[in-house]
């Protein structure tokens, strides 16, 4: 069986090929109801239309813009054609029509952009202030007149919709009409309303399995709903009213200021305002792989694009489907998300399943038919028929079908959807929002974390602790007012000081809602600017003593941030921070205790060397800040200088270690899963802050990403095993190390990433986790899971949810296929040796409901436990049908065949059932005890390894509700439903002997739990590298 999976249903968490999903299609067989199977599988055909039109609207964009570069050699504009405004819009005191609007932007129309007055005009006759922004009590007038910030979606399905989902079930369907039929020839045989009861009861029970299955598909499109319009969710910085705020995408409106920084999506069209190297990636757009520059000649911002470089602020000018981006959303929502592994594997063993189950319903019909014709011609009325004998055939043909409807497990595909619709909802109030489906899955095989340092294992709060200036290093203290520094240094070298703090930033100080000054901007950022405040400093003073030139934003790759000023006077200075070592590299001279500029000696430099290490090992993040005088202006200044600078001071950042974050690593061990730090901090830091969480040990190896990047790929094979910390690295290193750990070391990576940079890594991990927080656009939109509250006992979560995941759905398939064996095999040998079968029509759809639907509900639905994460990760090639699996399998089935088959041909003696109505008890009876073996064994099936499966039980509360709802229904269907379902009420003594033969199971489960079985074979082991104690590895253990 696992060689088949392999062959036909194996396809890739992310980016599946195409290949792969056409082959498990034309490999799935015997589906009884295909609208409902494949409803969360990815429609290739209407992808692919999407895919045409995407492009097509693509191309449309490329040639607008292609256009107006032509167009602009010749357009006149003193013969514009002026719009007329509409009745409405003049009315609100609004001067440009929203199509108008539209046009401008979307054929990037500069000349009437001018006819309109430049931005200055433009916001005038949209009525909003480019310093205070739109007023909110404005907003519900520009959306009646300019549209809200959404776009067009598919709605829900309602519920009926899901109804009619499940009629389409060919099996349901078949019973329909011989439910139909022998309504209408019982009638006319034994008249009403005896005659109905059979036809009846198994329309009433087919009723009753469509509207379970409608209620559970419906709530989880609900779910799936939620979490969609959450992903979708992305939160602006604003000026609204005066004051910066957050505000969501939706509720953008047309007039809002909007701030645009690195790794930003743009929210919606719109006009350049002001900033500094604005650049902007337009591929998402347009197709065209080259950054466009924004600038004042240079103002359309068109929706959907990303922030590639610098910072801005845009006026919104067209939202929601105006926009350009909104019609392509619409192409992008078609063809589905793809389907998942498990979703895959398990349509194949549903196929599998169905083929047999297949061939035993036409044996079953062919040996009963038989029977019944052989019987006939022995008593020499083989020419003899009547209606009776009609309705006797049509059961058998009922029987077969209703088989069928047991014997393919349209459940267990089903099952997945179920399972990661739960986790992703409890998920997302852990503070973890799943992205892609398949992500749920794969982490719960996560082998290694590659995590990122600053606000994931730290808290993000920062605060500056120490300086070393003038060559003293000072302890700051926050209630001292930073008397102790200005007393230390000369007041000329304090200017300088604040100079480079406040004028050298990408923060601002800000008034909120409530009128308090709020600081926005990176934690470091903040921590430098709050700094400069305790030491007397006022941001807008300095901003007013000089003007920016140019400006050279921080990213990964440069590690420093740049800025160049206009001095008074006629001369420029530039004001460089960054990494400690970078910025020491790029200066060769120092500010003295007296303020002075003065040669940088070779022994000062080692001096100040150590004093950067000496900090980074008490765990404090440190930066460096200098300047550098350009007496010459006129030189050009499009880049700012990168050496000859004035060391000014050292900084020492204090962020403190996230409470539990040492225990969540210590569980992810416990678990097998590695945990690596890549960190672009000092690695003097990075070891400090990796010793006090867990992660590096005594036999660790912790490196420098360019150390890293000069080994040899023999040697990165060598070292990557003990590889705990990689400190210094750029984001290419960690692709590097991503992309090694993957294909060498066969381990399944997740990686966590905040900037624009980190989507590479991101998206070539098996789960990529951004977040959500401190992360970037287009680090999220590039992940598989973004982590809410940057914190890593977040990531452990969705570890071990992706673990209760895999292990919930082998549960539910343990049990499922104990069923299938049990039902199959029961109704054909009773077939073959008795001419009947045991279950009826009623009883088997009802007993497919237990192990279909409410079987998936009880359990791929159980919250994940402690003891998920005290097991090693599952491999990347693995039988997910394990040994221990099949053992118990095997073993309750034929527990179970034996004392159905014992009650079915002896049971009359055994239960001393001597009455009229024996054969009657005794069916009744063979129906119930087999269900309530289904129902200790559902909950043997918590557990495939451990003996005590009452553990956690009773906190489960939708086990409790299916196993409690289960039984209330069993004794409704044989105590009072007797005519529907042909059954008679039973003695206590009875209802007492078919729980304990139920019971038995459990004792039947402890003992099949103590034969050893073998590990399975195509697992893959994960070596472990030296400091952690190696785990057992494989799925039997998992």
């Amino acid at each position: 069986m696992e060689n088949y999976l392999r062959d036909n249903f194996e396809v890739e968490p992310k980016r599946p090929s195409e290949e792969a999903l056409r082959r498990w299609r034309s490999a799935v067989w015997l589906v009884k109801n295909p609208r409902r199977r494949f409803r969360m599988i990815a429609d290739l055909a209407k992808r692919a239309e999407a895919e045409v039109d995407r492009r097509e609207i693509q191309e449309k964009i490329r040639t607008a813009i292609y256009v107006q570069k032509a167009a602009l050699h010749f357009i006149d504009g003193g013969k514009r054609v002026e719009h007329k405004l509409s009745e409405e819009v003049r009315q609100t005191g609004f001067g440009i029509e929203p199509d108008e609007i539209a046009s401008i932007i979307r054929s990037r129309d500069i000349k009437g952009l001018e006819f309109h007055g430049g931005v200055e005009g433009f916001s005038r006759k949209v009525s909003v202030s480019l310093n205070d922004g739109v007023v909110s009590s404005d907003i519900p007038l520009r959306q009646k007149i300019y549209g809200f910030n959404q776009f067009v979606e598919k709605p829900s399905k309602p519920f009926l919709m899901f109804v009619w989902e499940a009629l389409h079930d060919l099996t349901l369907n078949i019973l329909m009409i011989c439910a139909a039929i022998s309504v209408g020839v019982g009638i006319a045989t034994d008249g009403w309303p005896k005659g109905m009861y059979d036809g009846l009861g198994i329309i009433l029970c087919i009723f009753l399995v469509v509207i379970v299955t409608a209620i559970s598909d419906y709530k989880q499109s609900l779910q799936f709903k939620e979490l969609d319009k959450e992903k979708k969710n992305i939160f602006i910085q604003v000026t609204r009213d005066g004051s910066r705020q957050k505000v969501s995408i939706f509720d953008l409106v047309v007039g809002d200021i909007v701030h645009l920084s690195i790794g930003d999506q743009v929210p919606a069209d719109g006009l350049f305002i002001s900033g500094y190297s604005l650049s902007i990636d337009e591929s998402s757009l347009s197709g065209e792989s080259e950054t466009v520059n924004i600038d004042k000649e240079r103002p359309f911002l068109l929706s959907g694009t990303k922030v590639q470089d610098g910072s801005g602020k845009m006026l919104v000018a067209s939202v929601g489907t105006r926009t350009e981006w909104g019609r392509l959303m619409v192409t992008l929502s078609e063809g589905g998300e793809d389907e998942t592994p498990l979703q895959v594997k398990l349509n194949g063993v549903a196929t599998i399943i169905g083929k047999i189950g297949l061939a035993f319903s036409v044996l079953t019909f062919l040996v009963l038919t038989t029977r019944f014709l052989v019987v006939k011609a022995l008593h020499n009325e083989i020419t003899k028929w009547s209606i009776s004998d009609a309705l006797n055939l049509l059961n058998f043909f009922s029987i077969a079908v209703t088989i069928l409807v047991v014997a393919v497990p349209e459940g267990l595909p089903l099952a997945v959807i179920l399972s990661l619709a739960f986790a992703m909802k409890k998920l997302m109030n852990d503070k973890a929002l799943v992205r892609h489906l398949s992500a749920c899955e794969t982490m719960g095989s996560a082998s290694c974390i590659c995590t990122d340092k600053t606000g994931t294992l730290t808290t993000n709060h920062m605060e500056v602790t120490k300086v070393w200036i003038c060559g003293e290093a000072i302890v700051i203290k926050s209630n001292d007012s930073g008397n102790v520094l200005k007393s230390s240094i000369p007041e000329r070298l304090m200017s300088t000081l604040l100079q480079s703090i406040f004028q050298n930033t990408s923060s601002e100080v800000v008034k909120g809602k409530d009128g308090d000054t709020n600081i926005l901007g990176t934690p470091t950022e903040r921590a430098l600017l709050e700094f400069g405040l305790l030491l007397g400093g006022d941001l807008n003073i300095h901003w007013k003593e000089s003007k920016i030139v140019k400006v050279e934003p921080f990213n990964s790759v440069k590690k420093k941030m740049s800025v160049l000023v206009a001095v008074p006077g006629d001369g420029l200075r530039a004001f460089c921070k960054g990494a400690s070592e970078i910025i020491l590299d790029m200066c060769d001279k120092i500010v003295n205790e007296v303020g002075e500029s003065v040669p940088l000696s070779g022994e000062q430099r080692k001096s100040i060397t150590d004093v950067i290490n000496s900090f980074a090992c008490e765990a404090l993040r440190t930066i460096c800040l200098a300047f550098k005088d350009i007496e010459d202006s006129s030189n050009n200044v499009d880049n700012i200088p990168d050496d000859n600078y004035t060391l000014i001071a050292v900084v020492g950042i204090k962020d403190p270690v996230r409470p539990g974050v040492k225990e969540a690593v210590q569980t992810c061990l416990a678990a097998g899963i590695i945990v690596r730090m890549v960190t672009g901090d000092n690695i003097n830091t990075a070891k400090a802050i990796a010793k006090e969480c867990g992660i590096l040990t005594d036999n660790g190896v912790a490196i420098e990403g360019q150390d890293f990047r000069s080994k040899s790929p023999q040697e990165m094979k060598e070292i990557i095993p003990k590889l705990q910390v990689m400190a210094r690295s750029l984001p290419l290193d960690k692709h590097k190390l991503v992309t090694l750990l993957r294909s060498e070391f066969k381990e399944v990576v997740a990686v966590t990433g905040d900037g624009s940079n980190d989507a590479p890594a991101l998206h070539e991990a098996d789960i990529g986790l951004a977040m959500g927080i401190a992360g970037t656009e287009v680090a999220k939109e590039n992940a598989d899971v973004v982590i809410m509250d940057d914190n890593f006992r977040t990531i452990v979560k969705v570890a071990k949810w992706g673990r209760a995941v895999y292990i919930n759905i082998q549960k539910f398939v343990q049990f499922q296929l104990t069923v299938n064996i049990v039902a199959l095999m029961l109704n054909f040998v009773s077939a073959c040796f008795s001419g009947s079968a045991p279950l009826t029509t009623v009883q088997l759809l009802w007993v497919n409901m237990i192990m279909d639907t409410l079987g998936a509900l009880a359990l791929a639905t159980e919250p994940p436990n402690d003891g998920m994460m005290k097991r090693p990760p599952i491999g990347r090639n693995f039988n997910f049908i394990t040994r221990a699996m099949w053992r118990n399998i095997i073993g309750q089935s034929i527990y179970q065949l034996a004392v159905l088959a014992v009650l079915e041909f002896d049971g009359k003696h055994l239960l001393n059932l001597n009455d009229s109505d024996a054969s009657s008890v005794l069916e009744t009876f063979i129906f119930n005890t087999f269900v309530f073996c289904q129902v200790f064994n559902e909950i043997n099936s918590r557990e495939m390894e451990k003996i005590n499966v009452f553990r956690g039980m009773f906190k489960s509360w939708v086990f409790m509700i299916v196993m409690v709802s289960t039984v209330c229904f069993q004794i409704i269907i044989v105590e009072f439903l007797g005519n529907f379902a042909d059954t008679v009420p039973l003695s206590w003594e009875l209802w007492l002997a078919s729980i304990l033969i139920g019971a038995v199971s459990l004792l039947i489960a402890i003992v099949l739990k103590c034969i050893p079985v073998g590990s399975s074979n195509h697992t893959s082991t994960v070596k472990h590298h030296d400091g952690y104690e190696p785990l057992p590895n494989g799925p039997d253990l998992a």
